[in-house]
C-alpha cells in the first residue's frame, strides 16, 4: 500500500514520487482544494510570479501551492526533459516547498499538437485554502505509459510505438490502473473525481467504452486534451481530479505594482 507524507502548514497530504512531481496530493482535514486555470497559457517565469501574487490575494503561503499543469512546445528529449525539471524543481526550492528533498507538488506537462505555446507555459496550478468543513479534495499527477521512477523511459514503455487500436488500449489500461493505484493511496475513486483528462493525438474511440466509460473514469464526462505526453515516445497520458472550485484568470500580461509580486 502506497503511503502519503502530511504537510500540515500546508493543508495537504502527498505520495511520494521523482524529484520532478509527487504522484499525487490530497487536502487534509480543515482545508479544501482550489484550481485555477488561466484563459491562456503563461510562460513558466511569469506564471511563476502570477501563483505567487493570486497566494499572497489570498493570504496563502507559497507552501499551499499544491499541483500544476503545464503545456510545453513539443515532447522533450530524456536529457530535455531532466534539465527543464531541474529548473522548475530549484523555484519550488527557492520557495521552500521540498521537504527531505521529496517533492510534494503534483504535476501534469504535456504537449498541445496544434497550436502549441512557444515557450513552456502553465495552464492551471492547484493550491489549498482553510475551510473547517470542507469535503476531502484530490489531484492525481499525469502519467504516461511507464513506471516511474526507472532509469529512463526508453527501456520501460508499454508497447512501445505501437499506436494501433490493440497497443493504445494497452497503454490506456495501464494508465487507468495507476490513475486507480494512486487515487486509492489517497483515499479516493472514480466515484470522487470531479473531472478527468486524457492526453493523446491517437484515436480512443475503439477502448473508450470499455476501458474508460465502463470503469467510472467517465462519469462526469472525459476531457479529451489533443496533447502528446511530455517524453517522446510516450503516446497516452492521463490525470485525474476531485476539486469542489474551480476559476479561471485572466492569460494577459499582468498589471503589478512598481515592484512587481516575488517570485
Amino acid at each position: 500500500m502506497t503511503t502519503t507524507i502530511d504537510a500540515p502548514e500546508a493543508g495537504f497530504r502527498f505520495i511520494p514520487g521523482v524529484f520532478q512531481y509527487s504522484a499525487g496530493v490530497a487536502a487534509l482535514p480543515g482545508f479544501r482544494i482550489e484550481r485555477a486555470r488561466f484563459a491562456d497559457p503563461v510562460p513558466i517565469a511569469e506564471g511563476w510570479r502570477r501563483i505567487a501574487a493570486h497566494l499572497d490575494a489570498l493570504g496563502r503561503p507559497r507552501g499551499a501551492f499544491c499541483a500544476c499543469e503545464l503545456r510545453s512546445p513539443a515532447p522533450f528529449t530524456e536529457a530535455g526533459f531532466i534539465a527543464f525539471n531541474r529548473a522548475y524543481a530549484g523555484v519550488l526550492a527557492e520557495w521552500g516547498l521540498l521537504r527531505d528533498g521529496r517533492n510534494p507538488v503534483a504535476r501534469s506537462n504535456v504537449c498541445p499538437e496544434i497550436d502549441p505555446p512557444a515557450e513552456p507555459a502553465f495552464h492551471a496550478f492547484c493550491y489549498t485554502v482553510p475551510e473547517a468543513s470542507a469535503p476531502s479534495g484530490f489531484i492525481v499527477a499525469g502519467s504516461g505509459e511507464v513506471p516511474e521512477g526507472k532509469p529512463n523511459y526508453r527501456d520501460h514503455i508499454l508497447a512501445p510505438g505501437d499506436t494501433s487500436a490493440t497497443g493504445l488500449r494497452r497503454k490506456a489500461d495501464w494508465v487507468l490502473g495507476e490513475m486507480e493505484r494512486r487515487m486509492a493511496a489517497l483515499g479516493a475513486d472514480w466515484a470522487m473525481a470531479t473531472a478527468v483528462q486524457a492526453y493523446t493525438v491517437h484515436d480512443l474511440h475503439p477502448f473508450l467504452a470499455e476501458e474508460i466509460v465502463r470503469r467510472g473514469a467517465a462519469r462526469h464526462g472525459l476531457t479529451w486534451q489533443f496533447c502528446r505526453p511530455p517524453v517522446a515516445g510516450l503516446d497516452f497520458e492521463m490525470d485525474c481530479r476531485g476539486v469542489a472550485l474551480e476559476r479561471v484568470l485572466p492569460g494577459g500580461p499582468m498589471t503589478a505594482g512598481p515592484h512587481g509580486p516575488e517570485v
